[in-house]
């Protein structure tokens, strides 16, 4: 049988096999000499961009490859310039991979890497998918992701998931007629995995509990569920576990950078040590220790094409104390470092802060389907959800209580239901906005 998504990454250009046996030699360093290995790459690729690439030479002037508080951090502002300034030399449009963010951070900006780098990349991918015993080239994948309409993306897309052996379902759409024809898929395929949105598939997980059913008893061959990109909540993991009938795996990534974090089969939210290197660090750069809430700073150790050299990536979070140099754990990811809230009174709090109170309450009431909250004034909130009928009185009531509780008195709190949430152009939720200037 013919690897097909393999052979794909060979026909376009990216040595996938080379990249999976730099992954194994990485794997194979013994823990004691691991330090030396990140040490020796950090030093390597801040070198290299301080040689051959212009932008990096004048963004960090001052830096010193053997003094690493000497390295300065970078942000996605930073990057927001043409991408041919950002290439090093003997890097062009044409010998590179080229992408652009989601812009769910506010900051979209157009990124490459080098072709040795993105076959790291799928690398990676492949072997933590492999933890949980799925192939690329021969499972088959459930994918809950947006796509382009335009007819170029959109053939792109359904090219790629050709030659990825996975079936697409359209995350725009959660109404329950298009529910009932995503079970009828579930039916009549052989599914190994679902992979994507996290709220798009919670949406599907509710679904089936309403139905009472199980989507293991009506597809068996269905092994994992793979959740990405946005916030996985301690309750919406039962519920899918419960109804989907298989362990739910976390992932955490950026397409700039490399798969970030990924579940192992102990749950363990393993952190990539090998192609990046994760430090967190106070609103003043300092490292912060293991164990500590802060930014995540990340350095990408191969890409040649351009710098991600402690790169804010716009996230907080915390390293377990349990890390060793070869085996990082990611213990909690806070959200976006963008997604506060500013209240009257000076105090910030995180976003994620209202979500998990008035998660909580409207969750009770199995009407409500989907919400998301906003912020228009320092004093003034607006709760957004899809809901078969309205909040009554009483529910506004007492999550407007509650918000107050663990926040702070006198805030306005509104309420609008909808018909449906508004999604980014990938398919994205996004939980939380703030709109103050």
């Amino acid at each position: 049988m013919v690897n097909l998504f393999d052979f794909s990454f060979k026909l376009k250009g990216f040595p996938l096999k080379r990249a999976k046996q730099l992954l194994i030699d990485i794997q194979n360093i013994d823990e004691n000499h691991y330090l030396a290995y990140v040490e020796k790459k950090k030093k390597e690729i801040v070198s290299y961009h301080l040689k051959h690439n212009n932008f990096y030479n004048s963004f960090a002037n001052d830096a010193n490859p053997k003094d690493w508080s000497s390295i300065p951090v970078m942000t996605k502002t930073d990057l927001q310039h043409p991408l041919e300034s950002l290439f090093s030399n003997g890097f062009t449009k044409k010998n590179v991979y080229i992408d652009k963010t989601s812009g769910a951070s506010g900051h979209p900006f157009i990124f490459s890497k080098d072709k040795f780098c993105h076959a790291l990349t799928w690398a990676i991918i492949q072997d933590r998918f492999g933890w949980h015993n799925v192939n690329f080239n021969n499972s088959k994948q459930a994918r809950f992701y947006g796509i382009p309409l335009d007819k170029k993306g959109y053939f792109k897309e359904k090219a790629k998931d050709f030659v990825g052996n996975r079936i697409r379902f359209n995350v725009f759409d959660l109404s329950d007629k298009a529910l009932k024809n995503w079970l009828k898929t579930f039916k009549s395929n052989e599914f190994d995995y679902i992979n994507g949105y996290t709220s798009s598939i919670v949406q599907f997980a509710k679904f089936l509990k309403r139905q009472n059913i199980i989507l293991k008893n009506i597809c068996p061959s269905l092994k994992v569920c793979m959740v990405t990109s946005e916030m996985l909540f301690f309750e919406d993991r039962l519920l899918m576990e419960k109804q989907f009938g298989v362990p739910v795996v976390n992932e955490y990534g950026a397409s700039e950078l490399d798969l970030i974090a990924f579940e192992n089969l102990k749950k363990e939210w393993i952190v990539n040590s090998e192609t990046l290197f994760v430090e967190i660090l106070d609103k003043n750069n300092n490292i912060l220790p293991l164990g500590k809430e802060g930014r995540l700073v990340i350095t990408s150790l191969y890409n040649k094409s351009q710098p991600f050299i402690r790169y804010d990536i716009g996230d907080t979070g915390v390293l377990s104390k349990k890390s060793t140099v070869k085996k990082p754990l990611l213990e909690k990811l806070v959200g976006r470092t963008n997604d506060i809230a500013l209240l009257p009174s000076g105090k910030k709090a995180p976003g994620l802060t209202f979500y998990y109170v008035t998660k909580s309450i409207i969750e009770e009431d199995t009407q409500v389907k989907e919400f998301i909250i906003e912020q228009h004034k320092k004093d003034s909130f607006k709760v957004l959800y899809v809901s078969s009928e309205n909040l009554s009185k009483s529910q506004m009531n007492n999550i407007s209580s509650e918000m107050e509780k663990y926040l702070e008195k006198g805030l306005n709190i509104s309420f609008e239901r909808q018909e449906r949430l508004v999604r980014s152009k990938s398919g994205k939720l996004k939980q939380f906005s703030s709109y103050l200037n």
